[in-house]
C-alpha cells in the first residue's frame, strides 16, 4: 500500500496531475526532458516522509522481537522488515532518475546517493520472495536468540557456555561448551543458504552485482578501492597482532602442553576464552606480565560497592554529561531492556536503539555487574548520544559518516577509562605509576582491541566471497576455518564438516549485521581518541590520557556527531581530527610499550603460523 501512495505522491510532486494549462493563443513551452533539481528536491522530500513510516513501523516490530522472542513477534517483524524491503528497493530503483541532474541542491544529491547505498538487505521484486527473504531473516535471529545446547534435561544457553570458557582452564570442559554453542549453526546453515539467493537477487534489482558489493558501496569511495583501503589499515597494526598472538600462543603451550597446543601453529579457538575467540582478556590471569601489581579489573569493586545494572549506566551516562553532553531522556530509563527477562525468551546480545528515531533512546542488554559489561555500557551509549545528536535531520541523513564511525564513538570513550579515572569515581584506591603496571594495563587492553583486529576483517570477507559466488554452499565451513586460520591464527577444536555452519554461531550472520564496520571502529576509536587528547591538551603517553571532564574536547565531538551521515566521512573525521584519512598509527602509538616488551618476550620464538606447523 505504501508503493502506491508514494507513487501518487511522486506523481504529484513531479506535476503530472496539477499541471497549469497554457493560455489561449500562446505558444506552448516544451517540457523539460528530464527530470529537474526541482524533481529531485520534491522526491527527496517524499522519501524522507514514508521512509520514517516504515522504517519506525520495524523498529518498534523489531524491539519487541528481540525482547519477547515468540512467533507472532518474528511474523509482525518480518512483515515489517518485508515493507521497509519493499519500500526502499523501489525507491532506489526510481532514485535512479535523478543520479545525473545537473545542478542538484548539494543535501538532495548526497541523499540520494545515500539512499543508493542505504539498504542492508535490498529485496528481489517479486513479491512473494521479498516475504520470503523477510521470514528467513527473522527466522535466522530467532533461532540464534533460543539457541541452547542440552545435554540430557540440562540446558545451557550462550551466556552461560561463555561463562565457561571465560573461567575454566579444563580443555574437556572448553571443547564442550564450545562444541555445545557451535550446534545452533547446523538448523541456520539451509535458511543461510536461499537467504544468499535472495539477497543477491535484491541487489542486482538495485544495480549491484551482489550484496557484498552493495556493502562495499557505502564508504564514499569505489567498492574496490574500500577493500585495498580495509588491507592497508591491517597491514599498519598487524605486526602488533603477530607479536602478541605468538606470546599468548606460548603461554598455552606452557598451560596446556604441546600435544593440545602447536608451537607454531595456529591456537586452538576454545582455549582462548571467548566462544569466537574474538577477544582473549579472560586469559589476562595467565598472561599477567607482573604479578602483584594492583589490578585494573574493577569488578571486585564494583560488586562490593553494590553497582546494579541500572547504576553501571549512570556512571557510564556521567561520563559523557561530563564532556558537556546532555543527560538521557527520561524514557531512556523507562523503556531499555537492562536485564534478561525472567518470563520470556529475549536477544541479550547488546544493542543501541532510537526506536522512533525521535530521541527514543534505549539499551537492549542483559548487564552483569563486571568491568566487560561496563566497557560495553559506554560503547552502546557511544551509539545513544550520537543518535541523540542527529535526531532532528532527515531519516537519510540519521546515521554515522559510515558505519565504523557509529561503532567507534563509545569505545573512544571507554579508551578513557584509565586507571586514574576509576580512582576518580572512587572504583580504584590507588593508581601504580611504574612501568610494570602501564605493561599490565596495556596487556589487558591489547587483549582486548588488539586480538580484535583480524577477526573483525574477516567475518565480512568471508561473506563477500559468498556473495560474490567465490564461496560455494558446499564449502562454507572449510572456507571459514581456512579464513581463520590464514588471518587470525585460530584453527577449530575438532574436524569441522560441511553438516557444521560455524560462521552461523556469531550473531551478525544470522542477524544480517554488516562487520567490518567494527574493524574500522576499532581503528577509529584510536584515531578519535589522540585527535580529543590533544585538544584537551594533554601531555604524555596515549595511553594515560582520559578526557573526562574536558568540555573542549566534548564541543569537537558534539560537532562531528551532530553531521550524522549529511557530509562524506572524510569531512565527518576532518571535524575532530584535522584528518582525511583513516590511520591506524594510533594504534601503535598507544601501544608502543607493550610491542617493545612483547619483541623481548618473542626474540628466541618462532613466531608467525601455518596450517600445517
Amino acid at each position: 500500500m505504501r508503493t502506491k501512495i508514494l507513487r501518487l505522491s511522486l506523481l504529484l510532486a513531479l506535476g503530472c496531475a496539477d499541471k497549469p494549462e497554457t493560455p489561449a493563443g500562446q505558444a506552448a513551452v516544451p517540457a523539460p526532458s528530464g527530470p529537474t533539481p526541482q524533481d529531485a528536491h520534491a522526491f527527496v522530500n517524499q522519501v524522507d516522509q514514508e521512509m520514517r513510516k516504515v522504517i519506525v513501523a520495524a523498529s518498534k516490530a523489531e524491539w519487541e522481537k528481540s525482547t519477547n522472542i515468540t512467533d507472532a513477534t518474528e511474523q509482525a517483524a518480518a512483515k515489517a522488515n518485508e515493507a521497509v524491503m519493499g519500500f526502499t528497493s523501489k525507491a532506489i530503483r526510481d532514485s535512479v532518475k535523478f543520479k545525473d541532474v545537473a545542478g542538484l541542491a548539494e543535501a538532495d544529491a548526497r541523499s540520494i546517493d545515500l539512499l543508493r547505498r542505504s539498504a542492508t538487505l535490498p529485496a528481489p521484486d517479486d513479491a512473494k520472495k521479498r516475504e520470503e527473504l523477510a521470514n528467513l531473516a527473522a527466522k535466522m535471529e530467532g533461532l540464534y536468540g533460543k539457541g541452547k545446547s542440552c545435554k540430557g534435561k540440562v540446558c545451557r544457553d550462550l551466556g552461560q557456555l561463555s561463562d565457561v570458557l571465560a573461567t575454566s582452564r579444563k580443555e574437556p570442559e572448553l571443547r564442550e561448551a564450545w562444541e555445545g554453542w557451535h550446534e545452533v549453526g547446523k538448523d541456520i546453515r539451509p535458511l543461510y543458504t536461499r537467504y544468499v539467493e535472495l539477497a543477491n537477487e535484491g541487489a542486482r534489482t538495485i544495480g549491484y552485482d551482489d550484496l557484498g558489493q552493495l556493502w562495499r558501496s557505502r564508504y564514499d569511495m569505489p567498492p574496490e578501492a574500500f577493500k585495498a583501503e580495509a588491507d592497508r589499515l591491517w597491514n599498519q597494526v598487524k605486526p602488533l597482532y603477530e607479536q602478541l598472538h605468538c606470546h599468548v600462543r606460548a603461554k598455552l603451550v606452557e598451560t596446556y602442553g604441546k600435544d593440545t597446543v602447536s608451537e607454531n601453529g595456529p591456537m586452538p579457538v576454545h582455549l582462548l576464552g571467548n566462544m569466537w575467540a574474538q577477544e582473549w582478556q579472560s586469559l589476562y590471569p595467565m598472561l599477567e606480565p607482573y604479578k602483584g601489581q594492583p589490578s585494573l579489573d574493577v569488578t571486585a569493586a564494583l560488586k562490593a560497592q553494590k553497582y546494579d545494572e541500572k547504576r553501571m549506566v549512570k556512571l557510564g551516562e556521567a561520563f559523557f554529561t561530563s564532556l558537556g553532553l546532555p543527560e538521557l531522556p527520561a524514557t531512556f530509563w523507562e523503556r531499555s531492556m537492562f536485564q534478561k527477562p525472567k518470563d520470556r525468551e529475549a536477544v541479550c546480545h547488546a544493542s543501541a536503539w532510537d526506536v522512533d528515531y525521535n530521541n527514543d533512546l534505549r539499551i537492549k542488554m542483559c548487564i552483569k555487574t563486571n568491568m566487560e559489561d561496563l566497557t560495553t555500557i559506554h560503547h552502546e551509549l557511544g551509539h545513544n548520544y550520537y543518535f541523540s545528536q542527529y535526531y532532528t535531520e532527515p531519516m537519510l541523513f540519521q546515521d554515522g559518516a559510515h558505519d565504523g564511525f557509529h561503532e567507534a564513538i563509545g569505545d573512544a570513550i571507554a579508551l578513557s577509562i584509565t586507571p586514574s579515572y576509576m580512582k576518580q569515581v572512587g572504583l580504584l584506591k590507588e593508581v601504580a605509576d611504574n612501568d610494570k603496571a602501564m605493561i599490565n594495563q596495556l596487556m589487558q587492553d591489547a587483549l582486548g582491541k588488539v586480538a580484535f583486529l583480524p577477526f573483525g576483517k574477516l567475518i565480512d570477507e568471508w561473506r563477500w566471497q559468498v556473495f560474490a559466488g567465490e564461496i560455494k554452499p558446499d564449502q562454507y565451513n572449510k572456507a571459514w576455518w581456512d579464513m581463520r586460520e590464514k588471518t587470525q591464527g585460530i584453527a577449530a577444536p575438532s574436524e569441522r564438516g560441511e553438516q557444521y555452519f560455524d560462521p552461523g554461531a556469531k550473531y551478525h550472520i544470522p542477524a544480517n549485521v554488516p562487520y567490518t564496520r567494527y574493524f574500522l571502529a576499532a581503528v577509529l576509536q584510536y584515531q578519535f581518541h589522540r585527535a580529543m587528547c590533544k585538544i584537551s591538551g594533554h601531555e604524555g603517553p596515549l595511553h594515560t590520557c582520559s578526557i573526562y571532564g574536558n568540555k573542549e574536547a566534548g564541543a569537537k565531538l558534539k560537532q562531528m556527531l551532530a553531521l550524522g551521515a549529511k557530509k562524506p566521512w572524510p569531512d565527518a573525521l576532518e571535524t575532530l581530527t584535522g584528518e582525511r584519512q583513516m590511520d591506524a598509527s594510533a594504534i601503535i602509538d598507544y601501544y608502543e610499550p607493550l610491542m617493545a616488551w612483547l619483541s623481548e618476550q618473542n626474540k628466541d620464538r618462532q613466531c608467525g603460523w601455518s596450517k600445517d606447523s
